[in-house]
């Protein structure tokens, strides 16, 4: 039977050393958290962060925007918190609607405030190596949680399933940075599961329930699973866990594995954004 990823344990080691460190500031970090909309999905992300963000001592100003708002005034509050001395980090919780365009808004924030390191000078620097730049939050949330456990990637073969720009193309290029040898399956990847057992670790980042069965894996592996999807009010992942847990060494539970790691990441992330800014 599996070894169990715990992101709750790790997530709460985490909150107190934030919190011990965020005591020791002149001022407490600052996130803005922007959402249009009303999407019941992203009401309890940002209920999750606000939560988190209150008991590490961090300051948050949840700005919520009617479905309608322009990209002009999208713009100008971003543009506002920009300029904010005061204010050390600046997401937009994602999806936004349609109609607006969804990268112009997010390279209009600073880069140095870009605590979900989308912005493409952001993601540039994770191309590079660079260690001054920020990583992603769920891409760090699942570094760090195998490192907890030290499970070490240099020199073994990661898969990655799911290409998305969230998720799946940053993670690869952090596990590459780390020494690890990755491939990236997708939708149009043929035989997906004669790939995914020849991986020492296996990401799914896809938000397909039960994408990952028995036969994509092999004993001694290490499976993290990023896939959330809703299914009769129950979160549910992409491996099918049952299964797969008799099999492999390690697997990451949903709920309770990478979700929690995701919050705590990106307060770690705004924790580097108020020392970068505050040099």
């Amino acid at each position: 039977m599996a070894k169990l990823l715990d992101g709750k344990i790790v997530r709460d080691k985490i909150e107190g050393v934030l919190k011990s460190k965020i005591q020791n500031l002149l001022a407490a970090p600052r996130l803005v958290i922007i959402q249009v909309g009303d999407n019941p999905e992203s009401n309890t992300y940002i209920a999750q962060k606000i939560k988190f963000g209150e008991k590490i001592g961090a300051n948050i100003k949840h700005l919520k925007l009617p479905e309608d708002v322009t990209e002009k005034t999208l713009n100008f509050n971003i543009a506002n918190f920009n300029s904010e001395k005061s204010i050390n980090g600046i997401i937009i919780q994602l999806p936004i609607p349609e109609n607006l365009d969804k990268n112009q808004i997010i390279e209009a924030i600073d880069p140095a405030k870009d605590v979900d390191c989308l912005h493409s000078a952001n993601l540039k620097k994770l191309m590079e190596n660079n260690p001054t730049g920020l990583v992603p939050a769920t891409t760090k949330g699942i570094l760090t949680l195998l490192e907890h456990y030290k499970i070490n990637p240099a020199g073994k073969h990661v898969v990655v399933v799911g290409r998305s720009s969230l998720v799946g193309k940053p993670t690869a290029l952090a596990f590459l940075n780390l020494d690890a040898t990755v491939t990236v399956c997708h939708s149009k990847t043929n035989h997906l599961s004669l790939i995914t057992k020849h991986s020492d670790i296996l990401i799914s980042a896809v938000g397909k329930p039960g994408l990952i069965t028995k036969n994509h894996v092999s004993p001694g592996q290490t499976v993290v699973d990023v896939g959330t999807t809703v299914v009769d009010g129950k979160l549910k992942g992409d491996v099918a866990a049952g299964e797969v847990e008799k099999i492999v060494d390690w697997i990451s539970p949903v709920p309770g594995g990478v979700g929690p790691m995701t919050v705590a990441s990106l307060f770690q992330n705004l924790l580097q954004a108020y020392q970068n800014q505050n040099l």
